[in-house]
């Protein structure tokens, strides 16, 4: 089999992101550590539609700004993945407020993502109704509904993932808007990042929001 994809799962913590992977690998899956720290990481491979899949479960985390170990590695891993890494980042559809906050971050980096949006069964038993095509074209992003626990969804995301790989396609960038004097900065920074080799590796708006938040992991890259 000489086509293969790799996958890289996101969430929040308790979003079912650990159910998705078993249901995904099954028993082919590797438990070790990521490079230089403690922190646990999971890998396994299917195969489907004429695909060897490899996934990555990365670490659950709440967002993206890197304060904590587990955000690090997930960020880290997002900025170096690559433009053929497909992310599914997988959320907790009884809890969208909070769950689509790293939704949001995710996108705004710009890597190829796909929504899944878990424990549809709870949103529904709670009376939630959600228009899940209006989300998805809200986001710009291919969303699967899912029931994980109950092994519901499962086909139809690795579909979804196959024909992401097989599309190519430039992930589009979300673009919140954050009010005209953060606009206006975003602006003014974009030229200079742009002219720079990270400028052209990852998005210039993200690396622009990122610089205003004083990240300073970003401002590190940006002084090598």
């Amino acid at each position: 089999m000489d086509k293969s994809i790799t996958i890289a799962l996101v969430g929040n913590p308790n979003a079912g992101k650990t159910t998705v992977f078993n249901n995904l690998t099954g028993a082919r899956q590797h438990v070790g550590n990521w490079p230089g720290v403690t922190v646990e990481k999971k890998e396994g491979v299917t195969e489907y539609g004429g695909y060897r899949i490899r996934v990555v479960d990365l670490p659950g985390v709440y967002g993206l700004t890197a304060f904590s170990q587990d955000e690090i590695i997930t960020r880290d891993y997002l900025m170096n993945a690559g433009p053929d890494v497909v992310v599914v980042d997988i959320v907790d559809a009884s809890n969208l407020e909070r769950n689509l906050y790293l939704t949001v971050q995710v996108l705004e980096m710009g890597v190829r993502t796909i929504v899944a949006l878990n424990m549809m069964d709870q949103a529904e038993s709670r009376g939630h109704d959600i228009d899940t095509a209006g989300l998805s074209n809200l986001l710009g992003v291919p969303l699967v509904p899912m029931s994980a626990h109950r092994n519901r969804g499962t086909r139809e995301l690795l579909d979804e993932i196959v024909r992401m790989a097989e599309g190519g396609k430039r992930a589009p960038v979300l673009k919140v808007r954050y009010g005209r004097e953060i606009e206006e900065e975003i602006v003014n920074l974009e030229p200079m990042i742009t002219a720079t080799d990270l400028g052209r590796a990852y998005s210039p708006r993200w690396l622009a929001l990122k610089l205003l938040e004083e990240d300073d992991e970003i401002a590190r890259r940006f002084r090598q």
